[in-house]
């Protein structure tokens, strides 16, 4: 069902070790997948960048591409590198527990890319090569977003720009300047609360002490 890949399980999904480097100071985890793909080197494309912008996880739902051209496409070996789930369907489709589902498609009610407020912990599915995500899956994404463009782009591009403005909005970067050029302000210092059950001690405490 999946490619190989060193990690740990969560609700049934194996997922990689935690990133390192810029993206250990995001929150969450995201996978992105293709539907109904059938093309390897579109499938390869978006897998190498997913690789590159620190993926959990890649999927694909009723793929049709020639499986043994993937390697000389996927330069990275992101499917031997990353889990890499295949399903057959919309109602094969597995995702953990708390993972919102986010279809990259132009429909009516579709927010656009730049306005989109990305969940924590996600998975995003494209459509195929010349056609539309299937309206199963549509169905059953908790949200859908589309990229502003005048014209249909290229699967693997389409994903590179998601994951992109994924990393925008969520990784910790220096802002940027009102004025051309670099930053003139450094990137902000990640900040990390008390464990649990030290918040746990407190509220107990408090509680104590309200009732006395």
């Amino acid at each position: 069902m999946f490619g190989t890949g060193s990690g740990h399980y969560h609700d049934g999904v194996l997922l990689p070790p935690p990133p390192s480097g810029k993206f250990a100071a995001m929150r969450g985890y995201f996978g992105i997948g293709a539907n109904g793909i059938s093309k390897a080197g579109n499938v390869g494309a978006l897998m190498r960048t997913a690789h590159a912008f620190g993926a959990s996880f890649i999927f694909t739902v009723g793929e049709t591409y020639d499986r043994r051209e993937l390697d000389a496409v996927d330069t990275s070996g992101s499917s031997r590198n990353l889990p890499y789930y295949r399903f057959g369907g919309a109602d094969e489709m597995l995702l953990p527990r708390g993972c919102a589902l986010v279809g990259v498609e132009i429909t009516d009610d579709a927010v656009e890319l730049p306005s989109f407020h990305h969940p924590k912990s996600a998975a995003y599915i494209l459509g195929p090569e010349r056609g539309i995500l299937d309206p199963d899956l549509v169905a059953r994404c908790d949200h859908v977003v589309q990229i502003p463009t005048k014209f249909s782009i290229n699967v693997g591009l389409a994903g590179a720009l998601v994951m992109y403005d994924r990393l925008m909005c969520m990784g910790l970067f220096a802002p940027r300047p009102h004025r051309p050029g670099g930053p003139t302000e450094p990137a902000p210092v990640p900040q990390f609360g008390a464990p649990a059950w030290v918040k746990k001690a407190k509220r107990r405490d408090h509680s104590d002490a309200t009732q006395d």
